[in-house]
């Protein structure tokens, strides 16, 4: 049996003076990492947190969100990441759904108020730790407050005798809630063991790769990129966003970063740069997720950096990662997920379950130890989610998400099923259009979206970002005439200097169907 803080503890024991993290100027070996998340699991167990109790950790990509989801492991807790801009109702709801018992958060120099607010509205909380530099002597009359760096300091680094065992869960990954609250994902330690290692075997990741993570740990997709580089024993470099591009391309050369996680958002801003001005000679891979990438996107990374190899995946919470495309197969299967992670499988379903043969489109089903235990506190979503699978009392997991497959087995995206949009009563798929709109020289960002048509139900509106050209609207319109079906013709089209974007990187569809049209 193996648990998820395991993955430190035994390269740390194997590897004590190897660079574990890089956050902006510090460097942490394994053992140190190690050390400090045994002093803080102390802390934790100390003031109450016992087996099975939520402790929130508030905190972008910094060491002590690192420190905090493995000492909240050894401690035999479960850790709940929260994106650190996450506003103060919905944090209160996410703390109160899950009876958080200890809140980690950087607060600043508002510290005393804003825990104060806080802990005023989640009484189930027993300790409040205080992390980042100035934080001062923060306090709250209604929950004891510890320093992160006093912790440090002050307690002990014992290794905790581990309680759980490892269908314990190990996480809550809240959902970003587009479609109503945050429902928190249970994830026990045997869905996270199982999932690292299926991912980490088709990456071929290992102790020599430096991983440069700008993704958030508060979402799937950041926080494997520490779990998987802590287990191999690599070098992660945690950055909290790649606002800054031209940095963040520096980073990688000066860092000789081996592995890269990205999102389209993140390749599209690559794509806009002069590449050749950095060296990125020691990157190996590149993986990209959370939306999928256009082939035109793929297609012109591959002429810029053609040794780098590009893994195009599909996940998400419920599972973490379903399908993987192989590199050696970018030029035969073009707009392509590929096929299901090692140990898995995957299948399309219709509305009445029925399994549907190749060239159909379908709901994406997964089966696997991955599939994680469902919604915590929610048995109506999780039923609806995670249905019976073949075996009796066996559970696989219903995407969501609509995709098709070919004679060989590898499936395509099509869409989210929320997304669909019926116009003239016809079903069309937004990516199938942006797919075009990609092609038409400028576009570096497309989004497809219904708006509310009194004639049509709905109709399609095009929402551009455009670089190096000038377009019409008449030009977009004429363009698609050309390459499309009548009714999959946006009625609307706007240009836009940026798409909005998720926490998460995705494209915020259900904010651009209120953003103002301008028709032909």
């Amino acid at each position: 049996m193996m648990l998820v803080q395991q993955f430190l503890e035994g390269t740390a024991a194997r590897i004590p003076q190897k660079i574990a993290l890089v956050c902006g100027d510090r460097r942490v070996t394994y053992a140190e990492l190690d050390s400090l998340s045994d002093r803080l699991a102390t802390a934790l167990a100390e003031s109450g947190i016992r087996r099975g109790d939520r402790v929130g950790i508030y905190l972008g990509n910094s060491l002590e969100a690192a420190v905090g989801i493995f000492a909240v492991l050894k401690a035999g807790g479960v850790f709940v990441m929260i994106h650190p801009s996450t506003k103060r109702d919905k944090l209160n709801y996410i703390l109160n759904n899950c009876g958080a018992k200890a809140l980690l958060a950087d607060v600043r120099g508002a510290a005393h108020a804003w825990l104060q607010s806080v802990v005023e509205q989640n009484l189930q909380l027993q300790l409040a730790v205080i992390c980042g530099e100035n934080s001062g002597a923060a306090g709250s009359p209604f929950v004891p407050c510890l320093r992160f760096d006093d912790i440090q300091t002050f307690f002990p680094a014992e290794r905790r005798p581990a309680t759980n065992i490892d269908v314990d869960l190990a996480c809550l990954i809240y959902t970003s809630g587009t479609t109503g609250e945050p429902k928190g994902v249970m994830c026990d330690h045997s869905n996270m063991i199982f999932v690292s290692d299926s991912v980490m075997q088709y990456l071929e990741i290992s102790e020599d790769d430096v991983v440069l993570s700008v993704l958030p740990m508060a979402y799937s997709y950041g926080l494997y990129q520490l779990l998987m580089t802590v287990w191999s024993g690599g070098t992660l470099i945690l950055e909290n966003s790649f606002a800054f591009p031209a940095g963040i391309l520096q980073r990688l050369e000066r860092e000789r970063v081996t592995a890269f996680p990205a999102v389209p958002a993140i390749f599209a801003a690559m794509l806009q740069m002069d590449l050749s001005r950095f060296d990125l000679s020691a990157l190996r891979y590149v993986t990209n997720a959370a939306a999928a990438l256009p082939v035109s996107h793929i297609q012109e990374f591959r002429r810029r950096l053609p040794w780098v190899k590009l893994f195009s995946m599909h996940g998400l919470t419920e599972v973490k990662r379903t399908l993987y495309l192989p590199p050696g197969e970018l030029e035969s299967k073009p707009g392509s997920v590929g096929i299901p992670i090692p140990g898995t499988e995957a299948w399309l379903e219709d509305e009445s379950r029925n399994r549907l043969p190749s060239g159909q489109t379908g709901e994406l089903v997964i089966r696997g130890r991955h599939v994680m235990r469902g919604y915590w506190g929610d048995p109506a979503a999780t039923a609806e989610r995670f249905v019976s699978g073949p075996l009796p009392g066996e559970r696989v997991c219903r995407t969501g998400d609509l995709f098709r497959t070919d004679e060989e087995g590898y499936f395509y995206f099509v869409a989210r099923k929320d997304d669909i949009i019926k116009c003239r009563g016809e079903k069309v798929a937004p990516k199938e259009v942006e797919t075009v709109l990609y092609t038409l020289e400028g576009v570096v960002e497309a989004a497809v979206v219904g708006v509310p048509d009194p004639m049509f139900g709905q109709a399609i509106k095009a929402l551009l970002v455009v670089r190096g050209r000038r377009l019409t609207v008449a030009q977009v319109r004429a363009y698609c005439q050309e390459r499309l079906e009548d009714f999959m013709v946006p009625s609307y089209v706007e240009f836009l200097s940026e798409l909005p974007k998720t926490s998460s990187g995705k494209i915020a569809r259900r904010e651009l169907a209120g953003v103002g049209a301008s028709d032909a």
